[in-house]
């Protein structure tokens, strides 16, 4: 074997040895990379993972009369999912409320019984956002146990000698129960007008009233205090129920959470339970 055929064949020798040296060297560097990588992307996920912020201090919530005993319910069930929260509640009728707002008074959530006292909040860009309908009420006649006065319509309210009490035109109920009257010709003439549809049943339980038209859920709520009475022509006055988030709200993420947990199934659940109706 020449002198020149065994350098060749050295040198052959040497740079596959060089060359499988190489690859080696690069599957290691390939399998650290990817060791790295891996652990980088573990990494930023386990520091990346979103989690709600804690919640804290008060959601001031005003809300319409009716929905006292629902809400009530629900802000329990609010404060028990976060602890170190309180729920705040101004019930009262829905105008009067609207005007409180607009007129400064510190709140993070209004839900109202109709669009219509809604919109005072939202022509003055009060909301943070479009208001939702969460929930619909109808009208019912209450009467007080037992019925005495045998009331089994609309017309019946209309007797002389009857006491009756409506809520006053300006609030939801009041509105709707006019509504009412006027689609089936009726006029009638209570023995007072009450600022909230609660006023309007009080008088009615404590036999004050022989009767009041107020929403099926405060009748509901009620219970034995007083006998509901259906009558067809409360499907024409139907209230929407408005919710929305105040511009101004000191508490905004509760607030956020709270107007979710309303219209969560969970919420709906409560809401349907007191006899209000869906959306």
């Amino acid at each position: 074997m020449t002198r020149s055929v065994r350098r060749t064949r050295r040198m052959l020798r040497l740079a596959g040895a060089g060359a499988a040296a190489a690859l080696a060297l690069s599957a290691c560097s390939s399998s650290s990379g990817s060791t790295d990588s891996s652990n980088s992307s573990d990494s930023s996920a386990s520091s990346g993972t979103s989690t709600s912020p804690k919640l804290s201090g008060t959601v001031t919530v005003f809300a319409a009369a009716s929905l006292k005993e629902s809400f009530t319910a629900l802000g329990k069930e609010f404060e028990k999912q976060h602890p170190g929260t309180q729920v705040s509640f101004n019930f009262g009728g829905s105008d009067t409320l609207a005007a409180n707002i607009t007129g400064g008074a510190p709140a993070d959530v209004f839900a109202a019984a109709s669009p219509k006292t809604m919109a005072v909040v939202t022509d003055q860009k009060d909301t943070a956002g479009t208001p939702v309908t969460f929930v619909r009420n109808q009208l019912e006649i209450a009467t007080v146990p037992g019925n005495p006065h045998k009331v089994a319509s609309l017309k019946d309210l209309t007797k002389a000698g009857l006491k009756v009490v409506l809520c006053d035109r300006t609030v939801p109920c009041g509105a709707a129960a006019q509504k009412a009257l006027d689609a089936s010709g009726l006029k009638l003439t209570p023995v007072s007008y009450e600022q909230d549809v609660k006023g309007a049943l009080t008088k009615v339980e404590l036999k004050e009233a022989d009767a009041a038209v107020v929403y099926k859920t405060d009748v509901r709520a009620a219970g034995d205090k007083v006998e509901g009475v259906e009558f067809p022509e409360s499907a024409r006055a139907v209230n929407d129920y408005p919710i929305a988030l105040l511009k101004n709200a000191p508490n905004t993420e509760a607030a956020k959470a709270f107007v979710a947990l309303v219209r969560s199934a969970e919420g709906q659940k409560v809401l349907s339970e007191a006899g209000f109706l869906k959306p």
